[in-house]
């Protein structure tokens, strides 16, 4: 019963942190894409490093993005860059690392010793 438990809290723990990567990800890329494109018609003369427009996203992508930025909480205070990717990467790869594997683990552990 407790291995059950603690399999099911592992997956859906390194769900919401995968797929808020993912849809980082894509936003990410849209807006590379967005860029390149505005640079080509512009002929090159838009300012490089002009902020972007955030886009505020609806209720589903707001509740997966803020329990997976709970569950990275431990591991926000590790990463001190500017770059969107490494802010939100590092603590995605050790969410995954200890949500997926080290429940993962637990669960079997917890299977074995019963």
């Amino acid at each position: 019963m407790l291995s059950s438990a603690l399999r099911l809290t592992a997956l859906v723990c390194a769900a919401l942190v995968v797929v808020s990567f993912a849809l980082f990800a894509r936003d990410e890329a849209s807006g590379a894409s967005k860029h390149q494109q505005q640079t080509i018609v512009a002929g090159a003369s838009s300012v490089p490093g002009a902020p972007a427009q955030r886009k505020r996203h609806g209720q589903p992508r707001r509740f997966i993005d803020d329990a997976a930025r709970t569950l990275e909480t431990p591991f926000a205070h590790l990463v001190d860059s500017s770059d969107g990717w490494v802010t939100h990467g590092i603590p995605a790869v050790l969410g995954l690392a200890l949500y997926g594997f080290g429940l993962g683990f637990l669960a079997r552990y917890a299977h074995a010793r019963t």
